[in-house]
Protein backbone atom coordinates (compact mmCIF):
# COMPACT_ATOMS: atom_id res chain seq x y z
CA UNK A 1 0.00 0.00 0.00
CA UNK A 2 1.18 3.34 -0.88
CA UNK A 3 0.23 7.03 -1.72
CA UNK A 4 2.29 9.62 -3.64
CA UNK A 5 1.22 13.19 -3.52
CA UNK A 6 1.44 15.09 -6.78
CA UNK A 7 0.41 18.16 -5.04
CA UNK A 8 -0.26 20.32 -2.05
CA UNK A 9 3.51 18.49 -0.39
CA UNK A 10 4.92 22.19 1.12
CA UNK A 11 2.19 23.97 -0.65
CA UNK A 12 -0.99 24.49 -0.42
CA UNK A 13 -2.90 24.19 -3.60
CA UNK A 14 -2.62 21.30 -6.21
CA UNK A 15 -3.99 18.74 -4.00
CA UNK A 16 -3.84 15.12 -5.01
CA UNK A 17 -2.98 11.89 -3.41
CA UNK A 18 -2.59 8.99 -5.66
CA UNK A 19 -3.20 5.11 -3.47
CA UNK A 20 -2.19 2.57 -4.75
CA UNK A 21 -3.05 -1.39 -3.78
CA UNK A 22 -2.83 -4.44 -4.96
CA UNK A 23 -5.97 -4.50 -6.55
CA UNK A 24 -6.83 -0.75 -7.35
CA UNK A 25 -5.46 2.47 -7.70
CA UNK A 26 -7.38 5.32 -6.60
CA UNK A 27 -6.97 9.33 -6.99
CA UNK A 28 -8.61 11.60 -4.18
CA UNK A 29 -8.39 14.90 -5.21
CA UNK A 30 -6.81 16.28 -8.30
CA UNK A 31 -6.53 19.81 -7.77
CA UNK A 32 -4.66 23.12 -9.61
CA UNK A 33 -1.68 24.82 -8.26
CA UNK A 34 -2.38 28.36 -8.09
CA UNK A 35 0.74 31.54 -6.92
CA UNK A 36 4.05 29.03 -7.74
CA UNK A 37 5.07 29.92 -11.27
CA UNK A 38 7.55 26.68 -11.08
CA UNK A 39 4.40 24.48 -9.89
CA UNK A 40 2.22 25.78 -13.06
CA UNK A 41 3.33 23.23 -15.88
CA UNK A 42 1.45 20.58 -13.82
CA UNK A 43 -1.39 22.72 -14.43
CA UNK A 44 -1.17 21.74 -18.39
CA UNK A 45 0.09 18.35 -18.63
CA UNK A 46 -0.14 14.92 -16.52
CA UNK A 47 3.56 14.22 -15.93
CA UNK A 48 3.98 11.28 -13.20
CA UNK A 49 0.45 9.70 -13.16
CA UNK A 50 -0.30 6.37 -14.70
CA UNK A 51 -4.19 7.10 -16.36
CA UNK A 52 -4.10 2.89 -17.08
CA UNK A 53 -3.96 1.97 -13.37
CA UNK A 54 -6.52 4.60 -12.08
CA UNK A 55 -9.84 3.06 -11.50
CA UNK A 56 -11.62 5.76 -9.56
CA UNK A 57 -11.27 9.23 -8.20
CA UNK A 58 -12.50 10.43 -5.29
CA UNK A 59 -12.92 14.45 -3.96
CA UNK A 60 -13.07 16.10 -0.01
CA UNK A 61 -14.45 19.27 -1.94
CA UNK A 62 -15.47 21.31 -4.97
CA UNK A 63 -12.54 24.16 -4.36
CA UNK A 64 -10.20 24.77 -7.54
CA UNK A 65 -6.92 23.84 -5.64
CA UNK A 66 -8.89 20.13 -5.28
CA UNK A 67 -11.16 19.90 -8.32
CA UNK A 68 -8.80 21.95 -11.31
CA UNK A 69 -6.92 19.31 -13.32
CA UNK A 70 -9.91 16.83 -13.60
CA UNK A 71 -10.68 18.10 -17.17
CA UNK A 72 -6.63 17.22 -17.81
CA UNK A 73 -7.41 13.31 -16.65
CA UNK A 74 -10.45 13.45 -19.31
CA UNK A 75 -8.73 15.42 -21.84
CA UNK A 76 -5.95 12.51 -21.68
CA UNK A 77 -8.62 9.58 -21.78
CA UNK A 78 -9.63 9.27 -17.79
CA UNK A 79 -13.33 7.58 -18.37
CA UNK A 80 -13.82 5.80 -15.08
CA UNK A 81 -15.77 7.27 -11.93
CA UNK A 82 -15.16 10.55 -9.87
CA UNK A 83 -16.99 10.31 -6.03
CA UNK A 84 -18.15 13.48 -4.61
CA UNK A 85 -21.10 14.44 -2.63
CA UNK A 86 -23.92 15.87 -4.23
CA UNK A 87 -23.35 19.06 -3.38
CA UNK A 88 -19.40 19.14 -4.22
CA UNK A 89 -20.64 17.96 -7.44
CA UNK A 90 -23.03 21.04 -7.89
CA UNK A 91 -20.77 23.48 -6.49
CA UNK A 92 -17.77 21.71 -8.71
CA UNK A 93 -19.41 22.66 -11.81
CA UNK A 94 -19.86 26.14 -11.96
CA UNK A 95 -16.04 26.13 -10.56
CA UNK A 96 -14.59 24.17 -13.51
CA UNK A 97 -16.59 26.27 -16.00
CA UNK A 98 -15.42 29.93 -14.47
CA UNK A 99 -12.06 28.46 -14.77
CA UNK A 100 -12.36 27.62 -18.35
CA UNK A 101 -13.98 31.07 -18.75
CA UNK A 102 -11.07 33.00 -17.08
CA UNK A 103 -8.41 30.78 -18.96
CA UNK A 104 -9.94 32.06 -22.19
CA UNK A 105 -9.73 35.27 -21.34
CA UNK A 106 -6.54 34.82 -20.27
CA UNK A 107 -5.57 33.81 -23.20
CA UNK A 108 -6.48 35.59 -25.76
CA UNK A 109 -5.34 38.78 -23.81
CA UNK A 110 -1.71 37.01 -24.20
CA UNK A 111 -1.90 36.52 -27.29
CA UNK A 112 -2.45 39.64 -28.46
CA UNK A 113 1.25 40.30 -28.55
CA UNK A 114 2.58 36.98 -29.54
CA UNK A 115 0.29 37.66 -32.54
CA UNK A 116 1.23 40.99 -33.63
CA UNK A 117 5.01 39.80 -33.22
CA UNK A 118 4.28 37.00 -35.67
CA UNK A 119 5.17 33.95 -32.73
CA UNK A 120 3.27 31.07 -31.96
CA UNK A 121 -0.01 31.39 -29.80
CA UNK A 122 -0.82 30.36 -26.76
CA UNK A 123 -3.63 27.49 -26.47
CA UNK A 124 -6.10 26.86 -24.07
CA UNK A 125 -5.63 24.16 -21.67
CA UNK A 126 -9.34 23.09 -21.62
CA UNK A 127 -12.44 24.31 -21.92
CA UNK A 128 -16.12 23.07 -21.61
CA UNK A 129 -15.98 20.02 -23.87
CA UNK A 130 -13.49 18.40 -21.27
CA UNK A 131 -15.72 19.75 -18.49
CA UNK A 132 -18.98 18.93 -19.70
CA UNK A 133 -17.29 14.68 -19.89
CA UNK A 134 -15.86 15.44 -15.93
CA UNK A 135 -19.45 16.50 -15.11
CA UNK A 136 -20.63 13.22 -16.73
CA UNK A 137 -18.52 10.74 -14.58
CA UNK A 138 -19.18 11.93 -10.92
CA UNK A 139 -21.34 9.82 -8.77
CA UNK A 140 -22.49 11.25 -5.59
CA UNK A 141 -21.83 9.75 -2.61
CA UNK A 142 -23.74 9.87 0.59
CA UNK A 143 -22.07 11.46 4.40
CA UNK A 144 -21.46 8.87 6.85
CA UNK A 145 -22.22 6.13 4.79
CA UNK A 146 -19.43 2.92 3.75
CA UNK A 147 -19.38 3.09 -0.01
CA UNK A 148 -17.18 0.73 -1.93
CA UNK A 149 -15.59 3.03 -5.00
CA UNK A 150 -12.83 0.25 -6.39
CA UNK A 151 -11.86 -3.27 -5.70
CA UNK A 152 -10.90 -3.79 -2.07
CA UNK A 153 -11.38 -0.02 -1.30
CA UNK A 154 -14.41 1.40 0.65
CA UNK A 155 -14.73 5.02 1.56
CA UNK A 156 -16.67 6.68 4.80
CA UNK A 157 -17.47 10.74 4.23
CA UNK A 158 -17.58 12.80 7.67
CA UNK A 159 -18.43 16.60 7.17
CA UNK A 160 -15.20 18.70 7.22
CA UNK A 161 -16.67 22.17 7.88
CA UNK A 162 -14.93 24.00 5.10
CA UNK A 163 -17.63 24.46 2.56
CA UNK A 164 -20.97 23.41 1.18
CA UNK A 165 -20.80 19.40 0.64
CA UNK A 166 -17.10 19.57 2.05
CA UNK A 167 -15.67 16.18 3.74
CA UNK A 168 -12.80 14.14 4.93
CA UNK A 169 -12.53 10.96 3.55
CA UNK A 170 -11.91 7.44 5.94
CA UNK A 171 -10.76 4.83 3.18
CA UNK A 172 -10.78 1.42 4.54
CA UNK A 173 -8.13 -0.82 2.25
CA UNK A 174 -7.49 -4.24 1.92
CA UNK A 175 -4.32 -5.83 0.35
CA UNK A 176 -3.41 -9.38 0.44
CA UNK A 177 -5.27 -9.95 3.95
CA UNK A 178 -4.15 -7.13 5.50
CA UNK A 179 -6.66 -4.29 6.25
CA UNK A 180 -5.80 -0.45 7.19
CA UNK A 181 -7.42 2.83 7.31
CA UNK A 182 -6.06 5.79 5.96
CA UNK A 183 -7.92 9.15 6.59
CA UNK A 184 -7.72 12.50 4.01
CA UNK A 185 -8.60 15.72 6.24
CA UNK A 186 -9.52 17.35 3.65
CA UNK A 187 -9.39 21.33 4.54
CA UNK A 188 -10.52 21.49 7.84
CA UNK A 189 -13.02 24.10 8.68
CA UNK A 190 -13.06 26.19 12.28
CA UNK A 191 -15.81 25.77 14.49
CA UNK A 192 -19.08 27.40 14.21
CA UNK A 193 -18.01 28.52 11.02
CA UNK A 194 -20.79 30.03 9.33
CA UNK A 195 -24.22 28.11 7.23
CA UNK A 196 -21.67 24.85 7.57
CA UNK A 197 -21.96 22.63 10.24
CA UNK A 198 -18.91 21.84 12.40
CA UNK A 199 -16.06 19.33 11.48
CA UNK A 200 -16.59 15.41 12.63
CA UNK A 201 -13.54 14.18 12.98
CA UNK A 202 -12.66 10.06 12.55
CA UNK A 203 -11.96 7.89 15.71
CA UNK A 204 -8.68 5.57 14.32
CA UNK A 205 -6.59 5.08 11.18
CA UNK A 206 -3.56 3.92 10.43
CA UNK A 207 -2.14 6.90 8.48
CA UNK A 208 -3.45 10.29 8.16
CA UNK A 209 -3.13 13.09 5.77
CA UNK A 210 -3.88 16.41 7.74
CA UNK A 211 -3.88 19.76 6.58
CA UNK A 212 -1.37 22.57 8.18
CA UNK A 213 -2.40 25.66 6.38
CA UNK A 214 -2.50 27.40 9.77
CA UNK A 215 -0.63 25.31 11.75
CA UNK A 216 1.36 27.68 13.19
CA UNK A 217 -1.26 30.46 15.28
CA UNK A 218 -4.56 30.59 16.13
CA UNK A 219 -6.78 32.63 14.23
CA UNK A 220 -8.21 35.56 16.23
CA UNK A 221 -12.06 34.75 17.89
CA UNK A 222 -14.87 35.07 15.49
CA UNK A 223 -16.39 37.91 17.51
CA UNK A 224 -13.20 39.90 17.64
CA UNK A 225 -12.64 39.77 13.95
CA UNK A 226 -16.26 41.06 13.30
CA UNK A 227 -15.76 43.71 15.59
CA UNK A 228 -13.49 44.60 13.34
CA UNK A 229 -15.41 44.42 10.38
CA UNK A 230 -17.94 46.58 11.51
CA UNK A 231 -14.70 49.42 12.74
CA UNK A 232 -13.42 49.12 9.03
CA UNK A 233 -17.15 49.89 7.46
CA UNK A 234 -16.99 52.53 9.72
CA UNK A 235 -13.91 54.05 8.53
CA UNK A 236 -14.89 53.55 5.35
CA UNK A 237 -18.66 55.30 5.68
CA UNK A 238 -15.93 58.44 7.44
CA UNK A 239 -13.68 58.54 4.42
CA UNK A 240 -16.29 57.85 1.94
CA UNK A 241 -13.94 55.12 0.51
CA UNK A 242 -14.99 51.77 -0.94
CA UNK A 243 -13.86 48.75 0.45
CA UNK A 244 -12.85 45.54 -1.68
CA UNK A 245 -13.43 42.53 -0.67
CA UNK A 246 -11.13 39.83 -2.41
CA UNK A 247 -13.76 36.60 -2.33
CA UNK A 248 -13.77 33.12 -3.76
CA UNK A 249 -17.08 32.99 -4.83
CA UNK A 250 -17.99 29.77 -3.57
CA UNK A 251 -18.20 29.68 0.30
CA UNK A 252 -16.32 32.81 1.36
CA UNK A 253 -18.86 35.02 -0.73
CA UNK A 254 -21.95 32.78 1.08
CA UNK A 255 -20.24 33.18 4.56
CA UNK A 256 -19.58 37.32 4.19
CA UNK A 257 -23.37 37.59 2.87
CA UNK A 258 -24.60 35.45 5.90
CA UNK A 259 -22.98 38.08 8.43
CA UNK A 260 -23.72 41.01 6.90
CA UNK A 261 -27.16 39.90 6.64
CA UNK A 262 -27.25 38.84 10.52
CA UNK A 263 -25.33 42.57 11.59
CA UNK A 264 -27.87 44.54 8.76
CA UNK A 265 -30.65 42.74 11.14
CA UNK A 266 -29.14 42.81 14.51
CA UNK A 267 -27.82 46.56 13.75
CA UNK A 268 -24.82 46.19 14.57
CA UNK A 269 -23.88 47.50 11.47
CA UNK A 270 -24.25 50.82 9.50
CA UNK A 271 -26.55 49.85 6.56
CA UNK A 272 -23.93 50.28 3.47
CA UNK A 273 -24.43 49.40 -0.30
CA UNK A 274 -22.90 46.19 -1.25
CA UNK A 275 -22.54 45.08 -4.31
CA UNK A 276 -21.74 41.23 -5.32
CA UNK A 277 -19.73 41.57 -8.32
CA UNK A 278 -18.86 37.76 -9.10
CA UNK A 279 -21.39 35.70 -11.52
CA UNK A 280 -20.39 32.59 -10.32
CA UNK A 281 -20.99 33.42 -6.66
CA UNK A 282 -24.54 34.67 -7.75
CA UNK A 283 -24.70 31.05 -8.95
CA UNK A 284 -23.21 29.58 -6.23
CA UNK A 285 -25.61 31.47 -3.78
CA UNK A 286 -28.85 29.89 -5.27
CA UNK A 287 -26.83 26.38 -5.19
CA UNK A 288 -26.56 26.73 -1.38
CA UNK A 289 -30.19 27.53 -1.21
CA UNK A 290 -30.11 24.19 -2.45
CA UNK A 291 -28.54 22.20 0.16
CA UNK A 292 -30.26 23.83 3.02
CA UNK A 293 -30.36 20.17 5.15
CA UNK A 294 -26.22 20.83 4.88
CA UNK A 295 -26.76 24.23 6.88
CA UNK A 296 -25.95 24.27 10.85
CA UNK A 297 -28.46 25.23 13.10
CA UNK A 298 -28.22 28.56 13.48
CA UNK A 299 -28.41 29.20 9.65
CA UNK A 300 -31.32 27.09 9.23
CA UNK A 301 -33.24 29.21 11.58
CA UNK A 302 -32.13 32.01 10.15
CA UNK A 303 -33.53 31.22 6.81
CA UNK A 304 -36.35 29.78 7.85
CA UNK A 305 -37.77 32.86 9.71
CA UNK A 306 -36.54 35.04 6.58
CA UNK A 307 -34.05 37.00 8.30
CA UNK A 308 -31.20 36.43 5.42
CA UNK A 309 -33.48 36.85 2.42
CA UNK A 310 -34.97 40.40 3.84
CA UNK A 311 -32.10 41.76 4.76
CA UNK A 312 -30.10 40.91 1.81
CA UNK A 313 -32.95 42.42 -0.29
CA UNK A 314 -30.79 45.64 -0.64
CA UNK A 315 -27.51 43.49 -2.02
CA UNK A 316 -26.84 45.15 -5.62
CA UNK A 317 -25.86 42.26 -7.98
CA UNK A 318 -23.44 42.97 -10.67
CA UNK A 319 -23.99 40.18 -12.96
CA UNK A 320 -22.69 41.41 -16.46
CA UNK A 321 -19.10 42.80 -17.56
CA UNK A 322 -21.01 46.37 -18.37
CA UNK A 323 -22.24 45.96 -14.39
CA UNK A 324 -19.14 44.97 -13.33
CA UNK A 325 -17.30 48.23 -15.19
CA UNK A 326 -19.80 50.63 -13.88
CA UNK A 327 -18.69 49.88 -10.25
CA UNK A 328 -15.48 52.74 -11.45
CA UNK A 329 -18.32 55.12 -10.84
CA UNK A 330 -19.57 54.18 -7.73
CA UNK A 331 -19.91 56.33 -5.01
CA UNK A 332 -18.34 55.57 -1.57
CA UNK A 333 -18.62 54.74 1.30
CA UNK A 334 -19.90 50.88 -0.58
CA UNK A 335 -18.34 47.51 -0.46
CA UNK A 336 -17.64 45.27 -3.31
CA UNK A 337 -17.49 41.82 -2.77
CA UNK A 338 -15.34 40.03 -5.56
CA UNK A 339 -14.20 36.73 -7.54
CA UNK A 340 -10.60 36.28 -7.13
CA UNK A 341 -10.03 35.27 -3.58
CA UNK A 342 -6.26 35.19 -3.94
CA UNK A 343 -6.60 38.21 -6.20
CA UNK A 344 -4.67 36.39 -9.29
CA UNK A 345 -7.47 36.78 -11.43
CA UNK A 346 -11.33 37.48 -11.62
CA UNK A 347 -12.98 41.02 -11.47
CA UNK A 348 -11.16 41.74 -8.16
CA UNK A 349 -8.06 42.76 -10.20
CA UNK A 350 -10.07 45.85 -12.12
CA UNK A 351 -11.49 47.02 -8.91
CA UNK A 352 -7.69 46.65 -7.79
CA UNK A 353 -6.32 48.76 -10.74
CA UNK A 354 -8.85 51.25 -10.20
CA UNK A 355 -8.50 52.18 -6.87
CA UNK A 356 -5.19 50.85 -5.09
CA UNK A 357 -3.85 54.28 -5.87
CA UNK A 358 -6.59 55.80 -3.81
CA UNK A 359 -5.85 56.50 0.00
CA UNK A 360 -9.57 56.10 0.81
CA UNK A 361 -9.19 52.62 -0.42
CA UNK A 362 -9.56 49.39 1.77
CA UNK A 363 -8.74 46.01 0.61
CA UNK A 364 -10.48 43.42 3.07
CA UNK A 365 -8.38 40.24 2.83
CA UNK A 366 -10.42 37.60 4.05
CA UNK A 367 -8.52 34.42 3.32
CA UNK A 368 -5.27 32.59 2.61
CA UNK A 369 -3.59 34.39 0.30
CA UNK A 370 -0.86 31.99 -1.78
CA UNK A 371 2.78 32.15 -2.21
CA UNK A 372 3.45 34.78 -4.88
CA UNK A 373 -0.39 35.75 -5.67
CA UNK A 374 -1.04 39.36 -5.67
CA UNK A 375 -3.00 39.37 -2.42
CA UNK A 376 0.11 37.94 -0.42
CA UNK A 377 2.43 41.20 -1.89
CA UNK A 378 -0.66 43.24 -1.16
CA UNK A 379 -0.74 41.43 2.49
CA UNK A 380 3.39 42.32 3.00
CA UNK A 381 3.09 45.58 2.50
CA UNK A 382 4.21 45.98 -0.74
CA UNK A 383 4.16 49.69 -2.19
CA UNK A 384 3.67 48.87 -5.94
CA UNK A 385 2.42 46.02 -7.84
CA UNK A 386 1.61 45.37 -11.38
CA UNK A 387 -1.68 44.60 -12.44
CA UNK A 388 -2.65 43.38 -15.95
CA UNK A 389 1.30 44.36 -16.88
CA UNK A 390 0.52 47.79 -15.41
CA UNK A 391 2.51 49.15 -12.76
CA UNK A 392 0.02 50.49 -9.44
CA UNK A 393 0.86 52.51 -6.80
CA UNK A 394 -0.55 51.00 -2.98
CA UNK A 395 -2.58 53.86 -1.36
CA UNK A 396 -5.03 52.05 0.13
CA UNK A 397 -5.40 50.41 3.61
CA UNK A 398 -4.91 46.68 3.49
CA UNK A 399 -6.91 44.66 6.26
CA UNK A 400 -6.38 41.08 6.92
CA UNK A 401 -9.70 39.57 8.74
CA UNK A 402 -7.74 36.41 9.23
CA UNK A 403 -11.11 35.41 11.65
CA UNK A 404 -12.82 34.79 8.62
CA UNK A 405 -11.06 31.90 7.15
CA UNK A 406 -12.54 28.82 6.59
CA UNK A 407 -9.46 26.79 7.42
CA UNK A 408 -9.26 25.48 10.85
CA UNK A 409 -6.24 27.39 12.62
CA UNK A 410 -3.36 25.29 15.02
CA UNK A 411 -5.90 24.68 17.37
CA UNK A 412 -8.93 23.45 15.41
CA UNK A 413 -6.54 21.01 13.62
CA UNK A 414 -4.90 19.84 16.82
CA UNK A 415 -8.82 19.08 18.20
CA UNK A 416 -9.40 17.69 15.11
CA UNK A 417 -6.11 14.91 15.43
CA UNK A 418 -6.91 14.32 18.91
CA UNK A 419 -9.87 12.73 17.88
CA UNK A 420 -7.94 10.03 16.26
CA UNK A 421 -4.67 10.37 17.77
CA UNK A 422 -4.72 7.60 20.17
CA UNK A 423 -4.18 4.62 17.39
CA UNK A 424 -0.93 5.97 17.16
CA UNK A 425 -1.03 6.74 12.67
CA UNK A 426 1.46 7.65 11.23
CA UNK A 427 0.99 11.48 10.22
CA UNK A 428 1.45 13.43 7.21
CA UNK A 429 1.08 17.38 7.22
CA UNK A 430 0.15 18.43 3.53
CA UNK A 431 -1.34 21.24 2.32
CA UNK A 432 0.61 23.71 4.01
CA UNK A 433 3.74 25.96 3.37
CA UNK A 434 6.89 24.92 5.96
CA UNK A 435 6.21 27.60 7.84
CA UNK A 436 2.25 26.17 8.67
CA UNK A 437 3.20 22.43 9.16
CA UNK A 438 6.59 22.56 10.87
CA UNK A 439 5.29 24.20 13.72
CA UNK A 440 2.03 21.96 13.64
CA UNK A 441 4.84 18.94 13.61
CA UNK A 442 6.51 20.51 16.78
CA UNK A 443 3.82 20.64 18.66
CA UNK A 444 2.11 16.92 17.44
CA UNK A 445 5.93 15.44 18.38
CA UNK A 446 5.61 16.96 21.82
CA UNK A 447 2.03 16.96 22.62
CA UNK A 448 1.44 13.13 21.05
CA UNK A 449 5.18 11.91 20.62
CA UNK A 450 4.26 10.95 16.60
CA UNK A 451 6.77 12.40 14.16
CA UNK A 452 5.08 13.92 11.16
CA UNK A 453 6.07 13.19 7.61
CA UNK A 454 6.57 16.75 5.56
CA UNK A 455 6.49 15.16 2.13
CA UNK A 456 7.44 17.10 -0.91
CA UNK A 457 6.18 17.07 -4.72
CA UNK A 458 5.91 13.65 -5.71
CA UNK A 459 7.12 11.40 -2.63
CA UNK A 460 4.99 8.40 -1.60
CA UNK A 461 4.07 7.06 1.76
CA UNK A 462 4.69 3.69 2.24
CA UNK A 463 2.20 1.49 4.88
Amino acid sequence: MKVTLFGAAGDVTGSAYYVQIASASVLVDFGSFQGRKEMQIHNETLTTLDLKKLDAVILTHAHLDHTGRLPLLVKSGYKGPVYATKATIDVAGLILMDSAKIQGYEIKRKNKKPEKAGQPLLKQIYGEEEIKKVMSLFIPVPYNTPYEIAEGCFVRLHESGHLLGSASIEMDIEENGNKKIIVFSGDIGPDDTAIVKNPDPFSSADLVFLESTYGDHNHKPLEETLLEGKEIIDRASVKKGKILVPAFAIGRSQQLLYYLARGFHRKTLNKIPVYLDSPMAIKATKVYAGHKELYDDEAAELYRTGVIKSDLSGIHISESAEDSIALNNAEGPCMIIAGGGMCNAGRILHHLKHNLYKPETTVMITGYQGTGSLGRKLLEGSKKVKIFGEEVVVRADIAHMGGLSAHADQSGLLKWFDAVSDSKPVLVLSHGEDKGRKPLAEIIKKKYNIKAVLPEYGETIML
